[in-house]
């Protein structure tokens, strides 16, 4: 095994060679071939058994990913490679392709600079492609291109080398579409594939080889003998001759840029503070004697280390024993080990420098998408955009009392490790709350518990989270009491318009609004709200905002803290059914005040306002809003009637239908409260021979028709009475 600790050595040392490192990220469709890629890769590099790969998955090391082929956790691993004479350092993380898991992609593009993007020759551009593409391009990420596959249009699909040649065409073009569709304006036509420069392979991960133009030009091999071998099915010739982790690495090294060189434009984009202070100019310099700032982009738990951080140091260096700080955490954390990694195991090294992947313990309060510093209260990276949040909940117990204490330190460990789920403990009630992506992203989690942890629990059955909304302007000002009714508050609300509900979701109005508060005031402006509105923002929850439009009352500066207090109670827990407020604005109108102090403290002011808040939903024309999926399925066309049959039984809407060959690929949208149960309805009903997916899109009122038994059905399973209060119960 002297390879492997050679390379170990080597990439030690190459550690400080900014130009010479690489990050990158593989990101594609589920099942085009990822993790087979990244396993070759990695045996090419001598870091496990070239026969083994692609059989062995060495990234996917969780049993359960192994027992349901997909790949769940992003990994990471290390390897060096040789190009034109010069040894380079790859980190490599593997992301999932499954859109259940899509928290996790965003994770890992956030700490690459470039990634390769897996498209299969058979299906070509897929919409999940579509989505890993739009990830990578919001995070500055740069992509290549591999066409996967290539060996089943010649083999299985009898394509003749011009068809081959066409089809390579239209996947290439699609993408660059896309590209252009998506890219940040500074790369728009920059940053598109073209075969003649390499930065599209293509070859076959499953059997190891590939090839690109200037890898073709280095071997003499053309796209004739390509065809030929695998016509012969001599493929192995074929992957000793143009072995895949050649190709794609000379690809990754010749084309995606350096951490010194992508820090310049990446930094000002991921982290809002001062670019002309040190720390500013330490990260856009990628320089390691600056001072620390780390990102985390994952929490791996191990059954001997504990808690595993890995993330992207983008200035200073990290070691082992210093002390750190986790930005928004008071405690002082010491660093236990710092590892660079190899597949499934951790090397460690004595510290890591700025431009690298790190995996480190004893940094107990970091969670994915933390800011590690050397200070504790620098500015900390952007918060994470994830494109779709958790829409799906049960309720989990213990079967057994005794277990109840380590499930709910479990439950808090699982959140950490994968800020995609969420979990809610309710202490009065007993109840453990945990929401997910999806069916799956649950499903998995849930066996996490019972095989990782050793808990027996059940679980309840899936139900939705929904949003409360508004759907026109308040009427008039609803006025809010304190209990000893000496001060008065006067709210109204209306519908936060769709681009400004949208800009607090894509993060790009800060959420400190005292903090930036010119900054929140100016983008809220650009985006058509009207001047005096966008003055008196000083609160945003979720995807509402609190503005205050008042003029001169007196003493009104001292209770804002407390008005934003109440605010933000109510967007959690709204009047109709105490789901979570969205897309409303909040507007403090007219206020009377008592002029003593004593008279209005938070047991005054937080209820008043609160009422109010809650009195002016009601009179607004309350509506509620249900998570919406995307739903693809690519079906024979015999089955079709079947499929869509499926479909309609679940309140969806066909958007569109294309015919391909002998498959209709339907694209409709559906309620994910109709889909529970869909994955075994739909293979049953077509004997498995479908091909779906689902992806999340955001949330739409619930039908008029329906509402009100919705309501109902929400409010007795959180044992409210079934009718919301009528907005007389919030006047006095």
């Amino acid at each position: 095994m002297g390879r492997k600790e050679d390379n170990i050595k080597k990439a030690k040392n190459l550690m400080n060679k900014l130009n010479n490192i690489r990050n990158i990220g593989i990101a594609a469709h589920i099942d085009h071939g990822k993790t087979t890629l990244s396993d070759n890769l990695l045996a090419g590099c001598g870091m496990m058994s070239e026969e083994l790969a692609g059989k062995q998955l060495v990234l996917d090391y969780d049993e359960q990913e192994q027992a349901r082929g997909i790949t769940i956790n992003t990994a990471s691993a290390s390897m060096v490679h040789t190009f034109e004479g010069e040894e380079y350092l790859i980190n490599l993380l593997d992301t999932p392709g499954h859109v259940d898991f899509g928290g996790d992609v965003t994770r890992a593009m956030r700490a690459v600079d470039g990634c390769i993007v897996v498209v299969c020759a058979v299906e070509g551009t897929m919409p999940q492609t579509e989505t890993v593409v739009r990830q990578a391009l919001r995070e500055k990420v740069k992509p290549v291109l591999f066409i996967n596959k290539v060996d089943r249009l010649i083999n299985e699909l009898r394509v003749t080398p011009e068809e081959m040649q066409q089809r390579f065409i239209k996947i290439i073009s699609k993408f660059n579409e896309l590209l252009n569709k998506l890219a940040p304006e500074e790369f728009k036509n920059k940053w598109n594939v073209k075969v003649e420069d390499g930065s599209v392979a293509f070859g076959s991960a499953y059997y190891n080889w590939a090839v690109s133009v200037p890898y073709m030009k280095k071997t003499g091999l053309g796209f004739k003998e390509i065809y030929e071998y695998c016509n012969k099915n001599d493929q192995k010739t074929l992957a000793k001759k143009t072995p895949i982790h050649e190709v794609i690495l000379d690809m990754v090294v010749d084309h995606l840029p350096s951490p010194k060189e992508a820090q310049k434009y990446r930094i000002r984009h991921i982290w809002r503070g001062d670019k002309e202070s040190e720390l500013g100019k330490s990260m856009i310099e990628c320089r390691e004697d600056g001072p620390l700032a780390l990102m985390i982009t994952k929490i791996i738990m191990d059954p001997h280390a504990g808690e595993v951080a890995v993330g992207r140091v983008y200035s200073g260096k990290i070691e082992r024993g210093q002390e750190v700080y986790v930005v928004g955490m008071p405690n002082v954390n010491r660093v236990q080990q710092v590892n660079l990694m190899v597949g499934a195991d951790r090397i460690p090294v004595d510290y890591v420098t700025a431009g690298n992947i790190v995996a480190a313990t004893g940094i107990r309060d970091a969670i994915a998408g933390s800011t590690i510093a050397d200070k504790p209260d620098i500015e900390p990276f952007e918060r994470i955009v994830h494109i779709s949040e958790p829409v799906v909940t049960v309720a989990v117990e213990a079967k057994n009392t005794k277990d109840l204490p380590k499930l709910i330190e479990v439950l808090r460990t699982i959140s950490k490790a994968d800020p995609s789920i969420h979990v809610e403990i309710n202490q009065e009630t007993g109840e453990n709350l945990m929401s997910g992506m999806g069916e799956l992203h649950l499903e998995i989690t849930e066996y996490r518990i019972k095989n990782d942890y050793g808990i027996d629990i059940v679980c309840s059955e899936p139900i939705v989270v929904y949003r409360e909304s508004v759907a026109k302007k308040s009427p008039h000002p609803f006025e809010g009491k304190s209990p000893n009714k000496h001060n008065r508050f006067y709210i109204e609300v209306e519908p936060l318009p769709e681009n400004i509900v949208k800009a607090i979701y894509n993060n790009e109005i800060p959420q400190n609004v005292k903090k930036y508060k010119k900054e929140a005031t100016k983008i809220l402006q650009d985006l058509g709200m009207d001047k005096e509105l966008a003055k008196g923002i000083f609160g945003i929850q979720g995807l509402n905002i609190l503005t205050d439009v008042t003029k001169g009352i007196q003493h009104l500066f001292e209770t804002r803290e407390l008005i934003k207090e109440a605010f933000e109670e109510v967007m959690k827990s709204g009047p109709i059914a105490n789901e979570p407020c969205q897309g409303i604005l909040v507007k403090l109108v007219d206020a009377k005040l008592h002029e003593d102090a004593i008279h209005r403290g938070p047991a005054q002011v937080i209820p008043a306002v609160r009422n109010a808040i809650y009195g002016a939903i009601t009179i607004s024309d309350p509506i509620l809003l249900e998570p919406i999926q995307k739903v693809f399925i690519s079906t024979p066309q015999e089955l079709m009637g079947d499929a869509s049959r499926e479909l309609n039984q679940r309140r969806a809407v066909v958007k569109d239908m294309k015919t391909e060959g002998d498959m209709v690929n339907i694209e409709a949208k559906a309620p994910v409260a109709d889909m529970f149960g869909f994955a075994s309805a739909i293979r049953s009903a077509t004997g498995g021979r479908v091909l779906w997916n689902t992806e999340n899109m955001g949330f739409e009122p619930v039908p008029k028709t329906l509402q009100n038994q919705v309501i109902r059905q929400i409010r007795e399973r959180k044992g409210l009475k079934p009718e919301p209060y009528p907005p007389e119960y919030y006047m006095d």
